[in-house]
């Protein structure tokens, strides 16, 4: 009961986001179009926050999905959205070139 608890607030290990994306992980990354240009994770998909909810349904939701940014603000609220909206194994991989450094 104790874990089911912890692992609904988040807390406990991180997942190996790179063994998930390697299982089919969607990377979501909800910075601007113009942000995404600049650089973005190979293979992630841009969905700007501010469009998330019109969205919803290019994102798959019996496949993990892992959200980034700039620094991990946006893709937090996104996470939240997308786990609001149904989805069930979300995880926020902060600023993207954090996140593709680990991947």
């Amino acid at each position: 009961m104790f874990d089911l608890i912890k692992k609904s607030l988040g807390l406990g290990p991180a997942p190996d986001l790179s063994t998930l994306v390697k299982q089919g992980a969607q990377i979501i990354d909800v910075r601007s179009r113009d942000e995404f240009r600049g650089g973005h994770v190979p293979g992630s998909m841009n969905i700007p926050l501010q469009n998330m909810e019109s969205h919803l349904s290019e994102i798959r939701k019996d496949r993990p999905v892992i959200t980034c940014c700039a620094s991990g603000m946006r893709s937090a609220s996104a996470k939240r959205m997308l786990q609001n909206a149904g989805f069930t194994e979300v995880h926020n991989g902060g600023g993207w070139q954090s996140l593709k450094g680990r991947l």
